[in-house]
């Protein structure tokens, strides 16, 4: 397996994080995030949360404060469409990415991935293709009951303090969630465990991601 370092220089210079729920970036991408933070402390971050209600918006916001801690600057985003109604409200989501490709332009994307089974996620996954089509996007995935993990391309290797990081974020900012059956510590470590074993991941661990298209540019030495 190939392993490409991003350049230490910090050619990533912003971040576009786009989940449907409250819960979703942390568990899709929060290792990634974190680290990215620690090594291109210097890029900007854009979290974009679709839908949350009640004791679940703070939870949101607090959370991804805390993620978005080490980037130079964030803004956390937290909107109100209705859970599992997003194909059904899909003109007004549709004009929300329409007023964030005005906003921003990111070097990185983070997003559901197609194949999710919840339609509120493949919705997402769908609009950000149709919104942003000149970026690299990397798409996410979600354990659930309905069993739509598939083979991911892409890795992310996490160092056993970024692992560890993102499971104790994940548990104790989202206290609503801790009664359901699959919001448990040895889930997401099982998750990550996984991974790092199909990358082969130094430290045992590591998130994928999906990538659908990507363009590698060669230096003509000029």
């Amino acid at each position: 397996m190939h392993r490409v370092m991003l350049d230490a220089a910090g050619r990533i210079k912003s971040v576009l994080a786009i989940g449907a729920h409250a819960d979703d970036i942390e568990i899709g991408c929060g290792g990634a995030l974190l680290s990215l933070a620690e090594n291109h402390g210097g890029a900007e971050l854009v979290w974009v949360v679709f839908g949350a209600h009640g004791d679940r918006v703070e939870e949101a916001r607090r959370s991804a404060a805390e993620f978005a801690s080490g980037f130079a600057t964030s803004r956390i985003v937290v909107k109100g469409f209705r859970d599992g109604f997003f194909p059904y409200g899909g003109r007004e989501v549709k004009e929300y990415f329409e007023e964030l490709k005005r906003e921003v332009s990111p070097d990185l994307i983070f997003t559901h991935q197609r194949s999710d089974l919840h339609q509120d996620h493949r919705l997402l996954s769908e609009l950000t293709w149709n919104t942003f089509r000149n970026h690299l996007i990397l798409e996410y995935e979600i354990p659930k009951y309905d069993g739509d993990l598939g083979a991911p391309n892409v890795f992310v290797d996490l160092s056993d303090s970024i692992a560890k990081r993102k499971i104790e974020l994940v548990l104790s900012h989202f206290a609503s969630q801790r009664e359901k059956h699959w919001f448990t510590e040895d889930l997401f470590h099982a998750l990550l465990r996984l991974r790092g074993m199909e990358s082969n991941s130094a430290s045992g661990r590591a998130e994928a991601f999906y990538c659908r298209k990507l363009v590698i540019g060669m230096s003509d030495g000029s």
